[in-house]
């Protein structure tokens, strides 16, 4: 098997249909999927625009058809709890008061776009430039506008970003709403602390951090275990998330506490989905069992 993070190197580029830029495409395919499914959770209309503009086969062929069980529609689910999580965040960081938001490795999260904000919001967007430039193109070639003032901030996480998100206009003497979406496992340890510690210095008091995510790292044993038993069962296709993600030790709420954030109770997906009035089915339990999701809100 491929060991962890053995296609990444610390100066590694990617678009968004190559390494780290293709997940960004997955998880937008399985929102796709679970807008189109039954009672869904959230509704991202803009995700299927992504799909049909890269003209990838796989992704495109599992929109033509997808399938319709619960094991097959079980990543789809799942992404759609997250994505609802990460919604909820931001609208109650609005309701809050809040009027910056920053969407840290944004890919293809059309937040911007989707959801009713404030008047006086500005969604800062933070990735490498291929990918942000493959949004914005496909998003303004279809007529779709942002609900906020969008800024796009073109920068990796593995330089000096703070630099960049103040140049383009965010206040760190205003409270802010942070979300670290499916992020931490695409970074090492060491990124990790560079992380944190510049959003802790750029953080005023009343900010606001979610941190989330279907698990740190995604054993393949243990998946294929689960598509044996559970036929229809998908994560994307022949991509090994194993070689672009590393095996982190690291966990946020400790960084958290140490950095003076006061943490809510951690959830899970099972709680998430408790929380909106669904049971979660057996597959949705399997999955969490050896993927040990995490979600994570804290204010400053």
């Amino acid at each position: 098997m491929t060991e962890y993070g053995s296609l990444r190197s610390d100066d590694d580029q990617w678009d968004i249909v190559s390494g780290v830029g293709y997940t960004a495409l997955i998880v937008a395919a399985w929102r796709a999927l679970h807008t189109i499914g039954q009672q869904p959770l959230v509704r991202d209309d803009y995700a299927e625009l992504f799909i049909e503009a890269s003209a990838d086969p796989y992704l495109n062929g599992l929109l033509a058809n997808p399938g319709t069980s619960e094991h097959e529609s079980a990543f789809p689910r799942l992404y759609g709890v997250q994505t609802r999580f990460f919604d909820e965040f931001f609208d109650a960081a609005c309701e809050a008061g809040i009027r910056q938001a920053v969407i840290v490795a944004a890919g293809l999260d059309s937040r911007a776009y989707r959801l009713d904000w404030p008047t006086g919001t500005t969604v800062f967007e933070i990735d490498l430039p291929k990918v942000l430039e493959f949004k914005t193109q496909v998003l303004a070639e279809r007529g779709a506008r942002p609900k906020a003032e969008r800024r796009e901030v073109a920068a990796d996480l593995r330089t000096d970003w703070p630099a960049a998100l103040v140049a383009a206009g965010f206040d760190p003497q205003s409270p802010s709403a942070w979300s670290l979406e499916g992020l931490l496992p695409y970074l090492t340890s060491k990124a990790h602390q560079a992380l944190f510690a510049g959003i802790g210095e750029l953080s005023a008091a009343g900010s606001r951090l979610a941190i989330g995510a279907l698990g740190s790292r995604l054993d393949h044993d243990q998946l294929a275990e689960l598509e044996e038993s559970h036929p229809g069962v998908n994560v994307a296709g022949d991509i090994d998330f194993s070689s672009l993600t590393y095996e982190n030790p690291t966990d946020p709420t400790d960084w958290l506490a140490a950095d003076g954030w006061a943490i809510e109770p951690v959830r899970n997906t099972l709680d998430l989905q408790a929380g909106y009035g669904l049971t979660p089915p057996e597959v949705d339990i399997k999955i969490d069992s050896f993927m040990h999701s995490q979600y994570v809100i804290a204010t400053r």
